[in-house]
């Protein structure tokens, strides 16, 4: 069966419903713990790959000098150096296909970068159905604190998944959150766009902004994404500071992103997360 005969396939299996994502979680297992299906490969062998001097110290922690060179995955204006030393406890794997093979992917949070509040954080790429290599490595971090989220991948074709990892931090009343939608071409990691959104914890009320992400087979080589972000406000029970509690109230604020053939990436059919964005700001 050719992989043109599975793409069509695939469109007319999807084409009623909305995809959610495949059941695999993300996972965290100790890094000195095997691969599976490769006794003899750690994935502390495939951290090394990254940081070439990674090792345990006395107490567990995994720590190492600089990583390789690597690109920001939102462009040079994103750039920034990494810590002079890292150190870790784990890593997010999560496996996904890309261009109709398996992949796996790692997430390493390298902390705070000297030069950059959005710290540093590695996502590689890793070609394992035979001797483990390493494809490629970006920085996603955009902010204090990033991670994959979970369900970290949305299939948007039969043998491809788009990763989502997030960026975050909080203080005593607000959370920012930036969502980077990468996608895998060529085995090289290829950001779609990137969602923000802003939580916010009042005396009077709770503001939250909740992304989720649908597949859509639309007849393309790879699915439309639609992104909602749920905007939602919960009243808290009591005044403050002379302030009443604002009505309950929820609203969906949705872009749905299309793959252009022409130009070879996803273009969104509305800037209306932008706008988001922008209102967001204004909070902040």
């Amino acid at each position: 069966m050719t992989f043109s005969l599975l793409r069509f396939i695939f469109a007319c299996l999807l084409l009623p419903c909305l995809w959610t994502g495949r059941a695999e979680a993300v996972s965290f297992p100790e890094l000195g713990s095997a691969v599976p299906g490769h006794g003899d490969v750690t994935y502390l062998d495939l951290a090394r790959m990254v940081i070439p001097d990674l090792a345990a110290d006395k107490d567990g922690f995994f720590r190492g000098s600089m990583p390789i060179e690597m690109r920001h995955i939102a462009g040079p204006d994103y750039d920034g150096s990494p810590p002079a030393t890292s150190g870790l406890s784990n890593a997010g794997v999560l496996g996904i296909k890309a261009g109709g093979k398996e992949r796996l992917t790692m997430l390493f949070d390298l902390g705070d970068s000297p030069d950059s509040a959005e710290g540093y954080a590695v996502l590689a790429l890793y070609d394992i159905t035979g001797k483990p290599a390493l494809l490629d490595a970006v920085n996603v971090a955009v902010d204090r604190i990033t991670y994959l989220r979970d369900p970290g991948k949305l299939p948007i074709g039969p043998g491809d998944d788009a990763i989502i990892s997030m960026s975050t931090h909080f203080n005593s009343s607000q959370g920012y959150g930036i969502t980077p939608l990468i996608m895998v071409r060529s085995d090289r990691f290829d950001l779609i766009d990137m969602i923000y959104t802003f939580d916010e914890n009042l005396c009077t009320n709770r503001r939250t902004q909740n992304a989720a992400f649908q597949a859509i087979a639309d007849g393309q080589p790879y699915a439309a994404i639609k992104v909602t972000v749920t905007d939602a406000t919960v009243p808290g029970e009591e005044s403050c500071d002379g302030q009443q509690p604002p009505a309950a109230s929820s609203r969906n604020i949705s872009v749905t992103y299309h793959w252009d053939k022409n130009a070879s990436h996803y273009v969104k059919d509305s800037d209306a997360l932008d706008r988001l964005a922008e209102e967001n700001a204004k909070r902040f």
